[in-house]
Protein backbone atom coordinates (compact mmCIF):
# COMPACT_ATOMS: atom_id res chain seq x y z
CA UNK A 1 0.00 0.00 0.00
CA UNK A 2 1.25 3.47 -0.89
CA UNK A 3 1.24 6.42 1.44
CA UNK A 4 1.46 9.02 -1.33
CA UNK A 5 0.41 9.10 -4.97
CA UNK A 6 1.63 11.47 -7.63
CA UNK A 7 -0.93 14.11 -8.59
CA UNK A 8 -0.70 16.54 -11.45
CA UNK A 9 -1.25 19.25 -8.81
CA UNK A 10 2.26 18.47 -7.55
CA UNK A 11 3.85 19.43 -10.89
CA UNK A 12 5.69 22.75 -10.92
CA UNK A 13 6.25 22.72 -14.68
CA UNK A 14 10.00 22.09 -14.56
CA UNK A 15 10.72 18.56 -15.75
CA UNK A 16 13.76 17.95 -13.53
CA UNK A 17 11.91 19.19 -10.41
CA UNK A 18 8.81 17.15 -11.20
CA UNK A 19 10.91 14.01 -11.80
CA UNK A 20 12.54 14.46 -8.40
CA UNK A 21 9.13 14.96 -6.75
CA UNK A 22 8.07 11.60 -8.19
CA UNK A 23 11.29 10.01 -6.93
CA UNK A 24 10.69 11.37 -3.42
CA UNK A 25 7.19 9.91 -3.43
CA UNK A 26 8.68 6.52 -4.35
CA UNK A 27 11.26 6.76 -1.56
CA UNK A 28 8.62 7.71 1.00
CA UNK A 29 6.35 4.90 -0.17
CA UNK A 30 9.29 2.48 0.09
CA UNK A 31 10.00 3.35 3.71
CA UNK A 32 6.27 3.28 4.48
CA UNK A 33 5.98 -0.24 3.02
CA UNK A 34 8.95 -1.38 5.07
CA UNK A 35 7.41 0.09 8.22
CA UNK A 36 4.20 -1.84 7.54
CA UNK A 37 6.06 -5.13 7.20
CA UNK A 38 8.21 -6.48 9.99
CA UNK A 39 10.56 -3.52 10.01
CA UNK A 40 14.26 -4.11 10.10
CA UNK A 41 15.72 -1.05 11.86
CA UNK A 42 18.81 -0.99 9.67
CA UNK A 43 16.74 -1.08 6.45
CA UNK A 44 14.54 1.76 7.70
CA UNK A 45 17.57 3.83 8.69
CA UNK A 46 19.06 3.29 5.21
CA UNK A 47 15.76 4.34 3.59
CA UNK A 48 15.58 7.44 5.76
CA UNK A 49 19.14 8.38 4.88
CA UNK A 50 18.27 7.97 1.18
CA UNK A 51 15.21 10.18 1.64
CA UNK A 52 17.23 12.85 3.44
CA UNK A 53 19.92 12.82 0.75
CA UNK A 54 17.44 12.90 -2.14
CA UNK A 55 15.44 15.70 -0.57
CA UNK A 56 18.58 17.72 0.20
CA UNK A 57 19.66 17.46 -3.43
CA UNK A 58 16.16 18.23 -4.66
CA UNK A 59 15.90 21.33 -2.50
CA UNK A 60 19.25 22.54 -3.84
CA UNK A 61 17.90 22.17 -7.41
CA UNK A 62 14.66 24.01 -6.56
CA UNK A 63 16.60 26.80 -4.86
CA UNK A 64 18.91 27.21 -7.85
CA UNK A 65 15.91 27.46 -10.18
CA UNK A 66 14.22 29.97 -7.89
CA UNK A 67 17.37 32.13 -7.76
CA UNK A 68 17.77 31.98 -11.54
CA UNK A 69 14.15 33.12 -11.94
CA UNK A 70 14.34 35.81 -9.23
CA UNK A 71 11.49 34.05 -7.49
CA UNK A 72 9.75 36.48 -5.12
CA UNK A 73 9.26 33.94 -2.34
CA UNK A 74 12.75 32.45 -2.43
CA UNK A 75 13.71 33.20 1.19
CA UNK A 76 10.50 31.83 2.71
CA UNK A 77 10.60 28.75 0.46
CA UNK A 78 14.24 28.10 1.37
CA UNK A 79 13.43 28.49 5.06
CA UNK A 80 10.66 25.90 4.73
CA UNK A 81 13.15 23.57 3.04
CA UNK A 82 15.52 23.95 5.99
CA UNK A 83 12.72 23.27 8.48
CA UNK A 84 11.67 20.16 6.56
CA UNK A 85 15.23 18.83 6.51
CA UNK A 86 15.53 19.45 10.26
CA UNK A 87 12.26 17.63 10.83
CA UNK A 88 13.39 14.65 8.75
CA UNK A 89 16.65 14.52 10.70
CA UNK A 90 14.67 14.66 13.98
CA UNK A 91 12.46 11.78 12.80
CA UNK A 92 15.57 9.81 11.89
CA UNK A 93 17.07 10.44 15.34
CA UNK A 94 13.81 9.44 17.04
CA UNK A 95 13.72 6.22 15.05
CA UNK A 96 17.28 5.35 16.04
CA UNK A 97 16.59 6.16 19.72
CA UNK A 98 13.31 4.19 19.90
CA UNK A 99 12.40 2.12 16.85
CA UNK A 100 8.77 1.54 17.86
CA UNK A 101 7.94 5.17 18.69
CA UNK A 102 10.02 6.38 15.74
CA UNK A 103 8.14 4.09 13.35
CA UNK A 104 4.75 5.42 14.52
CA UNK A 105 5.91 9.02 14.10
CA UNK A 106 7.30 8.29 10.64
CA UNK A 107 4.03 6.75 9.48
CA UNK A 108 2.12 9.77 10.73
CA UNK A 109 4.39 12.59 9.63
CA UNK A 110 6.09 11.55 6.38
CA UNK A 111 3.11 12.31 4.20
CA UNK A 112 2.02 15.31 6.29
CA UNK A 113 5.09 17.44 5.69
CA UNK A 114 5.43 16.38 2.07
CA UNK A 115 1.81 17.17 1.22
CA UNK A 116 1.90 20.46 3.16
CA UNK A 117 5.00 21.70 1.34
CA UNK A 118 3.54 20.69 -2.04
CA UNK A 119 0.20 22.33 -1.27
CA UNK A 120 1.72 25.62 -0.15
CA UNK A 121 5.20 26.53 -1.31
CA UNK A 122 5.43 24.31 -4.38
CA UNK A 123 1.91 25.25 -5.51
CA UNK A 124 2.95 28.91 -5.51
CA UNK A 125 6.20 28.01 -7.30
CA UNK A 126 4.12 26.21 -9.93
CA UNK A 127 2.15 29.41 -10.41
CA UNK A 128 5.36 31.24 -11.19
CA UNK A 129 7.30 28.64 -13.19
CA UNK A 130 4.61 26.38 -14.64
CA UNK A 131 2.85 26.75 -17.97
CA UNK A 132 0.63 29.82 -18.18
Amino acid sequence: MNLLKWKSDYAVGVESVDAEHREMIELINDVYAKLGASPNAEDIEDCLENIHTAISLHFALEERIMRENSYFEFEAHKEDHEELLDEIRDLMDMFVADTEVGARLLEKRLSDWFARHFATFDARLHGKLGPH
